[in-house]
């Protein structure tokens, strides 16, 4: 094990937002005998601020879905992998086209969030966030990381199915909530893995090296390329079918608990003659 890969909402990040203090110690020790820590997750990175403070403001974090590569230590962004307007306008007319009028859609981009008037944010976002129609939301040339699509009264689930339907080879679409009524799409290539596989090459770590966590159909691509895979107990069935293995739940320090057992089983190990 020379990398760990992990989700951070349902992973390690607890309902209420924290992140345990055994959690964060399994962490440490991980980067203490050599081993890298590297968070990936669909959270944008206007979402980092907590995450860098609990875990002592260094390294680097793989944000939305794998468009954006985010300097914790920095707090700046220091990659993108965005969509081209043209597609984010393809994406929506398709979209349409399959979930009907009730869809409406909002931008992540590199300088904030922007979204249609029909789409209202479950988070607290920035005031000043502009509103308009997805065509004025492009005209600055902002660049788009991610597409959110919601459909009210609909389910995560048959969402997404719907959209690799008419995304396929076109865009990336996934879901981080199973309970909500939102996709996200991403460039097409960009995912998780496809940026975590990236980081890796650039450290000279190989999949087998790897080892990654996550509970959601947005940690497939990279739990599948990871040497060692765990889906959370409790997590989505896509999860939970693309990993090698299973980790306790997040509420019990899943992780934590995987990562003690094999950091305890590699310093065994070293200590052989």
């Amino acid at each position: 094990m020379r990398l760990v890969a992990c989700d951070l909402d349902g992973t390690i990040v607890r309902r209420d937002g924290s992140i345990s203090a055994r959690t964060l110690a399994a962490l440490a020790a991980c980067e203490a005998d050599g081993v890298d820590v590297l968070f990936v997750t669909g959270r944008p990175t206007r979402w980092m601020a907590p995450v860098a403070a609990a875990t002592g403001h260094h390294g680097l974090a793989i944000c939305s879905n794998g468009a954006v590569l985010y300097d914790l230590g920095a707090e700046r962004v220091v990659g993108t992998r965005a969509l081209e307007p043209d597609a984010v306008l393809h994406v929506e007319r398709a979209l349409r086209a399959v979930l009907g009028p009730g869809a409406v859609f909002a931008l992540e981009t590199t300088s904030g969030f922007r979204r249609e008037a029909g789409f209202v944010p479950r988070h607290e976002v920035a005031a000043a966030a502009p509103v308009g129609t997805l065509a004025e939301l492009l005209a600055d040339g902002a660049a788009v990381v991610k597409i959110l699509c919601r459909v009210e009264g609909e389910t995560a689930d048959p969402l997404l199915a719907a959209a690799r339907s008419v995304l396929a080879g076109l865009a990336e679409p996934v879901h981080s909530d199973g309970r909500g009524s939102m996709i996200e799409i991403a460039a097409p290539g960009v995912s998780k893995a496809s940026t975590l596989a990236l980081v890796a090459q650039e450290r000279h770590i190989g999949p087998d090296d790897v080892v990654a966590f996550g509970d959601m159909p947005n940690d497939v691509p990279m739990l599948r390329w990871a040497g060692r895979g765990y889906a959370m107990a409790g997590g989505h069935p896509e999860a939970l079918g693309a990993a090698d293995d299973v980790a306790p739940p997040c509420a019990d320090d899943g992780v934590a608990q995987v990562l003690e057992a094999l950091l305890a089983r590699a310093r065994t190990a070293a200590d052989l003659p």
